[in-house]
């Protein structure tokens, strides 16, 4: 009996490391990291305002698209607790860990808490004004969750706004001023998602959309398309007069940024292809991950514009190193 203890206590050990592990793993499934791709939109400032050859401001640039994955993981969490018993009869949404039931509520709550408290220890590294648009953008969304998704075109309208939040939390981070511009394209941009997402939806639940989300009710798929003809038309309108507006080409001396409106072009409209197989999916996030065309795009257009934005500094640099 006595040398059959160990084997129990260490069958007990690996049993309980087992199941932290699982835990672990299922805590990470519920924060969606696949989702933390939207956030790439903190770096449009460093981008457009000329920072990318600061280390430093490169630096604040990470920790504020840290800080959104971490509050979006929180949020996240939030709101699959919340919405448990509608997800439980979604085709797709039913087997996310909570709704599912492997992952338990209150590991799931506690998990929620330490990424909220370590979103604001980062957060207050950057500066007061970050840790207020923060919180901002934490009430935000969380009302999205509580009441606003349940509310018509207010519901696409408060993601949008999420991401124009993102946007001038990168501006924050780095210490420029986005322009009027640059919000409204992202604002354009991100509503044009919204809505393709919710066109996502219906087809996918058909019938019983209004069932697994209120608001779906309210929406058709003739409607959302008319929508998105107009906000896909007017995003690239955005874009094109921002690269040509005075402002711009006085900033980075060249008129040549109206060319890289092919790249956004060439993703809307494949976006668009892509959606109308519903197998698909409306995850943008995922759509971008998984879709190497449009990958291949959004790199292409970032590659163009940094190219032209920073054709100075590089040749002041490649001059210093080689003469």
């Amino acid at each position: 009996m006595a040398q059959q203890l160990p084997t129990i206590f260490a069958s007990g050990e690996t049993q309980s490391a087992v199941k932290n592990t699982s835990l672990i793993r299922l805590l990470f499934t519920a924060m969606r990291p696949h989702q933390w791709s939207k956030n790439l939109f903190i770096f449009a400032p460093l981008l457009f305002g000329k920072k990318m050859t600061d280390l430093t401001a490169v630096g604040y640039s990470f920790l504020a698209f840290a800080v959104f994955c971490l509050l979006a993981s929180s949020l996240y969490i939030f709101n699959d607790w919340f919405d448990a018993e509608e997800d439980r009869a979604h085709p797709e949404k039913r087997f996310r860990p909570i709704s599912s039931g492997d992952l338990p509520v209150p590991v799931a709550l506690f998990g929620a808490g330490v990424l909220f408290l370590a979103a604001f220890g980062i957060a207050a590294v950057i500066g007061v004004k970050f840790v207020l648009l923060a919180a901002l953008y934490f009430i935000l969304i969380l009302s999205y969750c509580l009441v606003l998704k349940r509310l018509l075109v207010l519901d696409c309208m408060t993601i949008a706004a999420g991401f124009v939040m993102r946007v001038v939390g990168g501006a924050i981070a780095v210490e420029v001023m986005p322009t009027h511009w640059l919000i409204v394209c992202a604002f354009l941009l991100a509503l044009f998602l919204a809505f393709t997402k919710r066109r996502q939806e219906l087809l996918t639940l058909s019938d019983n959309a209004a069932e697994h989300r209120q608001v779906l009710g309210q929406y058709s798929v003739r409607y959302v398309d008319r929508v998105n003809n107009i906000l896909i038309g007017a995003a690239i309108v955005c874009y094109a007069l921002y690269t040509v507006a005075p402002e711009t080409v006085e900033r980075f001396h060249t008129n040549n940024l109206i060319y890289g409106t092919v790249f956004v072009i060439y993703g809307m409209l494949r976006y668009m292809a892509l959606i109308e197989d519903s197998a698909n999916g409306g995850n943008p996030s995922k759509m971008l991950l998984q879709d190497k065309p449009l990958l291949l795009t959004v790199i292409g257009w970032t590659i163009y514009n940094a190219v032209l934005i920073y054709q100075t500094p590089l040749k002041a640099m490649w001059l210093g190193l080689f003469g």
